[in-house]
């Protein structure tokens, strides 16, 4: 992630130990104190096994947007009821990611990850499996922890598994599974769902999940921590305008988002009045957008992520509003969705640049609070989309989620921006 040489605020204590430097001197996350030897021994396996682990977790996670209905009907609950789907595990992953990486404190984190991978297939197994929504709503907690977890410890451990040299390409490999599972995996499993079932699915996910943890155990080479997340850190970091404004965008450009995109399946189906199969299509073509979206912000976000996120947000913002009027015909509705993942697409390589670069010499701390908030927002999203769907309908949901994208932009502008932006 991109880090700035600015000093810490002056509103932070004496930091604790930074994390391993990058190639260029500056600190990255998740290297628990330990510096990467230029001659060190690259476990490029282990990049792809945490890499894999990231896609696994997102898919896992947003899987059921795209079996929204499906799932409703199957548990005959109502589509915003079905949105707890979205809202539980966004809400456990905000509350685990502090607590889980303040709890394993020093434990081997070749360890930790195999075992939240290994929760993250009895989790999938569990709904494969579930008689009741009840039982549904536990493995989705469940999935939660994993989020919250994996996330807070795995997805800054590049520095650690590479020579120095190769640490870009390492975190570039890592995070690009985050646009993978988030835009691809969602659409790939919706038909997978349809041509074996909805349950089967989550079996698929299951076995991959397996496979996954096989491949940390056995590729990652033990990783001792030397410098400990505490509570302190992440306490003083909420005290610094940079963190605070981050947590300002990014909580309203998540909740806009999936406020709208939770739904966005009901709205072809009973507004656009498209098959499954169709969305199935759209839904790929969205995820299309998305990861050029994400290739293209990394282009943008080196002069600063202030302008990337308020071109999302009027992006996204522009999408929504004219869905209700242009998304009522399929060509109009793909249109929207291209617009709408590629806008997206820069959202959370945006939102990691402002953290990272709102505490430079706290990384791994940063990484935990976006994390939280970008969990916790996702859920609220959901939540809020689910009580508007019920009470009014999908068309007034994306009404809402365009004005509070527009209430983005207009944060950003007023905002103080991260350093070195």
């Amino acid at each position: 992630m991109p880090t700035a040489k600015s000093p810490v605020p002056a509103s932070l204590p004496e930091p604790a130990p930074v994390p391993g430097p990058d190639t260029e001197g500056r600190s990255v996350p998740g290297s628990g104190g330990h510096t990467p030897a230029p001659d060190a021994p690259a476990h490029w396996s282990a990049v792809v096994g945490v890499a894999l682990g990231i896609f696994t977790i997102v898919t896992s996670e947003i899987l059921p947007i795209g079996m929204l209905t499906g799932l409703a009907d199957d548990f005959g609950v109502s589509d915003g009821r079905a949105g707890l789907l979205m809202t539980l595990p966004g809400v456990l992953a905000a509350l685990c990611a502090p607590l889980v990486a303040v709890a394993v404190g020093r434990v081997d984190r070749r360890i930790v990850l195999t075992v939240l991978m290994a929760l993250l297939v009895l989790a999938n197994l569990l709904t494969a499996c579930a008689p009741a929504f009840w039982v549904v709503l536990v493995a989705r907690a469940l999935v939660g922890l994993v989020i919250g977890g994996f996330w807070s410890i795995g997805a800054g451990l590049a520095p650690r598994l590479v020579p120095a040299a190769s640490v870009a390409t390492a975190t570039a490999v890592v995070f690009a599974a985050v646009p993978a599972g988030s835009v691809l995996g969602v659409p790939a499993g919706t038909l997978l769902g349809q041509h074996v079932g909805r349950r089967a699915a989550f079996v698929v996910l299951a076995a991959l999940a397996l496979a996954v943890a096989v491949l940390l155990a056995t590729a990652l080479p033990a990783l001792p921590v030397g410098t400990v997340t505490r509570p302190r850190t992440l306490a003083a970091l909420l005290r610094t305008r940079g963190v605070r404004a981050g947590l300002a965008v990014t909580g309203l450009i998540v909740v806009g988002h999936f406020a709208a995109y939770t739904y966005v399946t009901a709205f072809l189906r009973d507004t656009t009045h498209v098959d499954g199969t169709r969305i199935t299509v759209f839904l790929l073509l969205y995820g299309a957008a998305g990861v050029a979206g994400n290739f293209v912000a990394g282009v943008t976000l080196a002069r600063g992520p202030r302008a990337t996120f308020a071109a999302s947000a009027i992006g996204i913002a522009a999408a929504v509003l004219l869905f209700p009027v242009l998304g009522r015909s399929w060509p109009g509705a793909v249109g929207l969705l291209v617009v709408w993942g590629f806008a997206y697409g820069a959202v959370p390589a945006a939102s990691q640049t402002w953290f990272a670069r709102s505490a430079p010499n706290a990384p791994e701390a940063a990484m935990v609070v976006f994390t939280s908030s970008f969990q916790a927002t996702l859920a609220g999203g959901a939540l809020l989309g689910g009580v508007v769907v019920d009470a009014t309908s999908a068309s007034a949901v994306m009404v809402l989620s365009g004005v509070v994208c527009l209430a983005t932009a207009a944060t950003v502008a007023l905002s103080a921006g991260p350093k070195g932006d």
